[in-house]
């Protein structure tokens, strides 16, 4: 990717001549308009339904997948800042790994996620289209989980022959600045900031039928090469998750998502934007099984009420393979 400047870039940050209405725009709050295309796609991964995180599993497994995302549509703007039509289209295919282990007593996992993000956004600002496109290695993830309770560390076979019964954990996602970050670009596929989501969660089987509901909050650093040099800062986000499902027989299930947004304001060099996050989605997860160690899911939600950000459609798909440790 270069460092120049796309001139479509350099359009965002200048109004045209000749139109004295816009230059009572501040040139650095257009900027911040150019820059903010696609902090959508940071939305999306704070806004990603995840059924079934805290349902329990052997002492010793692995999993390792491939997953595809795309998301597509809108990116709300303030309505009395000069742009309109902001649409994004991103791609991402990303490559994990977990782990259980015992800890303490009680089974416990340790999962790694690395993104790479391509993406397309086009809108207009002050009246002239613009359209950029980015791709790059996106920011690492790492989770740790624990049961606290309900959920003993067993081995396979202990783990086959257990009654299912409440799962209550806790647990710890970490997003580090590792991805393709560049202050003199205006749009970047990385964050260049550390982010943190602390989560409580309960899985409860009845029967074939299973309920989860999880919460937690997404806490951000700051960002001190925003746009050049500038710092920008994002409240903390609160995340609400509902899930709820039905196995067919082992490893073929059907769930129904819901997941609840509130707050992640964002301030550029102490200056808040009018973004606080009121969103809600809804979606649904189908896991099929292809063979005793290959599994796929399929995923799609959509945006049900989005106050600020992104109100885009997602849909994607995971390549799984399961083994134990011998």
């Amino acid at each position: 990717m270069q460092a120049m400047r796309s001139p479509s870039e350099r359009s965002c940050v200048r109004p045209p001549p000749g139109v004295p209405h816009l230059r009572l725009v501040r040139k650095h709050h257009v900027r911040f308009i150019c820059t903010s295309l696609l902090l959508y796609v940071l939305r999306a991964s704070a806004q990603e339904l995840e059924p079934r995180a805290y349902s329990p599993a052997p002492v010793g497994t692995n999993f390792i997948g491939l997953t595809y995302t795309h998301l597509g549509g809108q990116i709300l703007t303030d309505p009395s800042l000069p742009v309109t039509d902001v649409q994004a289209g991103i791609n991402s295919v990303s490559l994990g790994y977990l782990h259980v282990f015992d800890l303490a007593g009680s089974a416990a996992s340790l999962g790694l996620l690395a993104p790479f993000v391509s993406g397309d956004v086009s809108g207009n600002v002050f009246d002239s289209p613009n359209q950029i496109h980015r791709a790059g290695m996106g920011d690492l993830r790492v989770r740790f989980a624990m049961d606290l309770l309900g959920g003993p560390a067993l081995t396979p076979d202990e783990f086959a022959h257990r009654v299912p019964d409440t799962v209550v954990g806790a647990s710890l996602t970490i997003v580090a600045p590792t991805g393709q970050y560049e202050p003199a670009h205006l749009i970047n596929v990385g964050s260049n900031r550390w982010a943190f989501k602390p989560e409580f969660g309960i899985s409860q089987p009845l029967g074939n039928w299973f309920a989860e509901v999880t919460a937690g909050v997404w806490l951000f650093t700051d960002n001190d090469s925003f746009a050049g040099n500038r710092r920008r800062s994002q409240a903390p986000l609160a995340v609400l998750q509902l899930h709820g499902g039905y196995t067919f027989r082992p490893g073929l299930w059907l769930a129904v998502d819901a997941g609840f947004f509130a707050g992640g304001a964002t301030s550029v060099n102490g200056v808040r934007n009018d973004d606080r996050q009121d969103n809600s989605r809804f979606g649904v997860t189908l896991s099929i099984p292809i063979t005793r160690s290959w599994s796929a899911k399929l995923a799609a939600s959509k945006g049900v009420v989005v106050r600020a950000g992104g109100n885009y459609n997602a849909i994607s798909l995971t390549l799984q393979y399961l083994w134990f440790n011998r």
